[in-house]
């Protein structure tokens, strides 16, 4: 059995923005946003190098790599640590483009990104500690970004 449970699976699926964290060659930390992953098998997800130079070379460099993704509106998502391989040809590139391009990936693919994920772990909003269930997360996460929309300047 892989580590990664079938809500994992559905919140990477439906999710079209995460971020991934490395290390870079000096050991400072880069954050950077993605925006085409898939899950590869049950111990592996994927993501597309289409703009990420940094990214690339940092693994290159040190392999470990963090990717959060989560619902926005839910508040709710994962946190995947694990090892990085750079993919730039040869069968699983190939198979790794099809799949990500049958998700609906455009742009020119430059290396795909395979993660051995070694540990996953929930990420929760803390509005979750004070009582409140998904439908009044989600209410209260709209409702703010009607506000802002309005020109407002809403709390959370």
């Amino acid at each position: 059995m892989g580590i990664l449970t079938e809500d994992m699976r559905r919140v990477v699926r439906e999710q079209r923005h995460f971020f991934v964290a490395t290390v870079c060659p000096d050991g400072t930390p880069n954050l950077s946003p993605k925006g085409a992953t898939a899950v590869w098998d049950d111990g592996h997800l994927l993501f597309a190098d289409i703009r990420s130079p940094g990214t690339i070379g940092n693994l290159r460099h040190n392999p470990a790599i963090e990717i959060n993704v989560v619902d926005q509106v839910l508040r709710k998502g994962y946190r995947f640590k694990g090892t990085a391989t750079v993919l730039t040809e040869g069968p699983q590139f190939e198979e790794a483009i099809t799949r990500l391009r049958q998700d609906g990936a455009r742009n020119p693919i430059r290396a795909i990104v395979l993660v051995k994920v070694e540990r996953a772990l929930p990420l929760i909003s803390p509005a979750y500690d004070l009582g409140l269930t998904e439908e009044e997360v989600c209410a209260r996460w709209e409702g703010y970004w009607a506000s802002l929309q309005q020109g407002g300047s809403a709390n959370w």
